[in-house]
């Protein structure tokens, strides 16, 4: 996603966040609509990360006060499974079990949370303050949780013990102004990490041991303003944002090489930033960059063939 301001609020903003969020919380409980193609979330939630859970659950955070919404796709009902509170923001999200990883955008940190009664189960803290910093998005393995940061050449890796994060320095990437690593996937085997760098629309394959990083050769093609990815064997979904499309690219064995093969388009993409899988749909969350926010704006899920 498009980094957004630290969350340190005026105290009318906060007076306005805690209401919205009460009217909110209440939308989410009373249920949204869906179509054929579009799952409608609560007004004003401002989403980024969607992630697909147990029972064919989707869960999409909200990016001011870092509240998750457990969304039921097949007839839109909704609930707040994570209460919103000052001082934190949600962008990736990502379930594996019974836990859900979120990723802190701006505060610099992440959460785990149950996924079936959000729990605070752990919290960490990638960067000091007054780093530049933003906690983008995070891919789940066996072993733990990878997290992007797009202002500095570093992710972050948590175990599944929740022990003391890792910093992973990264070499080969050379960072340019703005947003740069984002989302974030891993192979199987979870030996090797891609990650798509949303500036100059690369592909990176990185050692997670190492921290090296090789840009994969798309023979040319570029997938400027990359946001979220989601894998699917050697298939990998690039979502472009502010483009509203998604690239589909092949992967070869060794991910070392890419090509695109085909791109998703829909009228119902308003800057979609991450994408999720059921079965053979993909569910884009549309987080509506360059519409003004308000407790009032409309915010849904595009559902699409995959």
């Amino acid at each position: 996603m498009t980094p957004l301001p630290l969350p340190s609020l005026t105290r009318r903003a906060k007076v306005l966040a805690t209401a919205a969020l009460v009217a909110l919380t209440a939308a989410a409980v009373a249920g949204a609509q869906s179509s054929s193609s579009r799952i409608a979330l609560p007004r004003g939630w401002q989403p980024e990360g969607i992630a697909s859970g147990a029972g064919s659950s989707l869960y999409v955070g909200s990016i001011p006060n870092g509240a998750v919404l457990r969304v039921n796709p097949r007839n839109g009902r909704a609930r707040v499974v994570v209460r919103g509170r000052s001082g934190r923001m949600a962008t990736g999200v990502k379930v594996s079990g019974n836990r859900l990883w979120v990723a802190g955008a701006g505060t610099g940190r992440a959460w785990v949370y149950d996924a079936r009664d959000g729990r605070e189960m752990a919290r960490f803290g990638f960067a000091p303050r007054n780093v530049d910093t933003f906690i983008n998005d995070v891919t789940v393995t066996a072993r733990g949780a990878y997290f992007t940061d797009s202002r500095r050449n570093a992710i972050f890796f948590v175990s599944n013990a929740f022990t003391t994060p890792r910093q992973i320095d990264l070499t080969g990437i050379p960072l340019r102004p703005g947003n740069n690593l984002n989302g974030i996937v891993a192979s199987r085997d979870g030996r090797t990490l891609v990650s798509v760098q949303t500036n100059t629309g690369r592909l990176w394959r990185i050692n997670p041991q190492s921290g090296a990083a090789t840009a994969i050769d798309l023979g040319g093609a570029r997938v400027t303003n990359g946001d979220g990815l989601l894998l699917v064997g050697r298939t990998l979904y690039v979502v472009r944002n502010r483009d509203n499309r998604i690239a589909v690219v092949t992967l070869s064995s060794d991910f070392a090489r890419g090509r695109l093969t085909r791109t998703i388009r829909n009228r119902g993409f308003d800057v979609p930033t991450t994408v999720a899988r059921i079965g053979g749909r993909l569910y884009a969350v549309n987080a509506r960059f360059g519409t003004t926010g308000t407790s009032r704006t409309a915010y849904w899920i595009t559902r699409v063939a995959r």
